[in-house]
This record gives C-alpha cells, structure tokens and sequence, in this order.
C-alpha cells in the first residue's frame, strides 16, 4: 500500500526561536498519529534553521565608542569653524593689545614667530596633496596674473595713495617701500581660512618673494627715489623654511600617514588664528609708541593701500577669467603685503625712524581686512571646490 506523506514546515515565520523539540505528523490513508519527535539539535533541524537570517539586538561596544569618537570629533569640528569664523574678533583684540599693552608681547621671539608659522604652514600643507601642489605648478595662467597684480597693483596704489594725501617724505617712502614687498606668509593663512586655492597661494607667495630681490629694490628706487638692498641668501632661506618645506611635509604626510591628519587636521584652523592674532600683535607692539605718536593720516593711507590691493586684485583677476578661487587667492596675496620684510628694510637703510611706521601699521590693516574677506567667504564655497 502506498502512502502520501505531507510535511509543513514554516520556518519563515519563526525568527530566532528554537524549540525544545519540533513535532512532526505522518498522514497517510491510514489514522494518522505521531509517529517522530526529534530534538532541535538534529541535523534536520539545522538544515531548515539554517535559512533563517539572525536578529541582532543591542549595540556592541565597538559601534558605541566609535559613535562617541564622531561625536567628540563633531564638537571638535564645531568648536574650530566657531573660532575660525570670529577670525576678525582675535585680530583685532590682538592689535588693541598690542597697542595700548605692548609688554604683553615680550614672550614673543622672531624664533617662535617662525615656528609658529612653520606649524601653521605644515596644517595648510595637510589640507593639499602632492598632485594639488604639481597642479598649482602647471597653472601658467593663475600664478603669471597673480605676479604681474602683485607687482602693479600694489606700488601703483601706493604710490598714488601718498600723493593724494600729500604724505610727508618717511611716510610716503614707507607706504611705497610696503607696495614693493612681495606677498606675505600670513596670506596662506587667510587664503585657508577663506577657502581658497592654498596651493597657488603657496606658489604665489614662493614666486614673488623670490622675485622680490630683484622687484622689490627696482620698483622702490623708482617709485620712492631710495635704493634699498634685499638679502637674497636670507629671503631664500626664510622662504625655504617658513613656506616650502613645511606645506611639503604636510602632503608628505596626506599621503602616507593619513589617521595621524585625520585626527589633527580639526586643530590646524584654530591654530591659524591664534598665529595671525599673535604676529599682528607683535608688530604693533614693536612700533606702538611711534604708531601713537604718528597722525591718522598714516593709518588711513594704509587702510587705502591694502583696500585697492583686494580689491583690484580680485576685479582684475575675474576680468582676465579666472575662477572665484583662484580670484579670492590673487586679492588675499596682492593685498597682503610682508609688512615684517618692510619693518627691516626700512629700518637698515631709511635714517629716519619715522619711515617704519606705515610698515607697522600696515602688517594690522592687511591682517584686518584679510581677516574680515575670510569670515565672509568662508561662508561662501566657491563651485569649483564643492565639485
């Protein structure tokens, strides 16, 4: 006699649950009555079982701390935008005390002053890689406009500048000497801090202060009447140190040593700040007494030559084509001057003391207008950047 067997298992319905033992019923023609019972570790049981996909509950503790990582970097990350964007705030409050509390920069030694920039510079250089650095190389275009703006727009306007407000003979051979210098280190800072091309930045301000040997005391004699020597042996190794070396290192370390920038790339914005509140600072401090004593004529002045520089900067940059990055970068290095390289040029060959004035005054008003264009367009992400 032949029997039809029929067996019913749903499984899909029973999700990490297992019995004790799992009943099966034989049906045939004959009375049907149980006839099996085996218990859930057979190999029957685990075939079937099998299928059924395990329901994970809770969080293990890996998942929990790493969910504590993100949120303690997030508030890191907060923490820095917050004080990045408030950049104007610290520089300002830097100049006031360097201004009417000079001490209060005692502490601050030309050798930290380089360290200092040498670390900020190594931050930048994490925020690039080695192809952005080639790249910025092979941007004949962005890094030729920048040099000719660098070196036109700035002695022009300080020398038009002087003459429209009848400045006396060291003021007016101050603010000229400061349109002559190359661009500043603390213009890398900004460009960071403003979202801008940092590589061509740093291309930028390596090209012109190289050329600054050369530019610097042609554009000066011509403009101001004086020839002033240049250290070319000392700007080389100061831009070596300061610039080059660092933001090397920084790619080096994007390439190689990526958790090491992962966890202190969140600090390197705050610690830009601090530097440029310090260094503007400082160089009120060297020169308050003498920045008191001058008329606001040469602040004006100052304010008037740093003004045209981002200005014009950017304008002509957007006229010849260029991209709003590269455009922010050309205004930040045309209008940002190495007020620091004028204080010693002044200093060694002007005898009048006087003339290292509008050089003092004018490392704050770049500071402060730089600082005030990167709270704004930090806001502000250019679309060559978001893609």
């Amino acid at each position: 006699m032949q029997s039809s067997i029929t067996f019913s298992l749903h499984t899909n319905k029973i999700i990490n649950y297992k019995p004790k033992f799992i009943q099966l019923s034989l049906r045939s023609n004959i009375q049907p009555k149980p006839i099996l019972s085996l218990p859930s570790t057979s190999k029957f049981n685990k075939i079937y079982t099998s299928k059924v996909a395990p329901l994970h509950c809770g969080i293990s503790s890996n998942s929990y701390s790493s969910n504590e990582e993100r949120g303690v970097r997030k508030w890191i990350e907060l923490g820095s935008e917050a004080i990045s964007t408030a950049f104007p705030l610290w520089v300002t409050i830097g100049c006031v005390l360097g201004l009417l509390r000079p001490s209060s920069f005692n502490w601050v030694t030309p050798k930290l002053c380089t360290v200092g920039l040498g670390v900020i510079m190594l931050g930048m250089g994490m925020s690039l890689t080695l192809d952005d650095l080639r790249s910025a190389l092979f941007m004949p275009k962005e890094v030729i406009s920048g040099f000719v703006l660098q070196y036109s727009v700035m002695p022009i306007s300080a020398f038009l500048v002087s003459k429209l407000l009848n400045l006396p003979s060291h003021y007016a051979a101050g603010l000229i000497l400061v349109g002559c210098c190359p661009g500043g280190t603390a213009s890398n800072i900004v460009t960071y801090l403003a979202r801008g091309n940092v590589a061509l930045s740093v291309i930028m301000t390596a090209a012109s202060t190289l050329s600054a040997v050369i530019m610097t005391p042609f554009l000066t004699a011509k403009l101001a009447g004086k020839y002033v020597a240049v250290d070319a042996a000392g700007l080389l190794m100061s831009t070596l140190q300061v610039v080059l070396l660092p933001v090397l290192a920084g790619a080096f370390l994007v390439k190689y040593f990526q958790p090491f920038v992962k966890f202190i790339s969140p600090l390197m914005p705050p610690m830009a700040v601090a530097t440029a509140a310090m260094l503007s600072g400082n160089a009120i401090a060297q020169s308050s007494s003498s920045i008191l004593m001058s008329s606001g004529q040469v602040i004006l002045a100052s304010c008037l030559l740093h003004a045209s520089g981002f200005f014009f900067g950017y304008i002509l940059a957007r006229m010849l084509g260029l991209d709003v990055s590269s455009s922010r970068t050309i205004s930040i290095e045309v209008g940002m001057q190495n007020a620091a390289l004028g204080v010693v040029l002044a200093t060694n060959h002007f005898g009048d003391p006087l003339t290292t004035v509008p050089c003092a005054v004018s490392s704050v008003c770049h500071s402060i207008f730089g600082s005030i264009l990167a709270g704004i367009w930090r806001f502000s992400v250019p679309a060559e950047i978001k893609d």
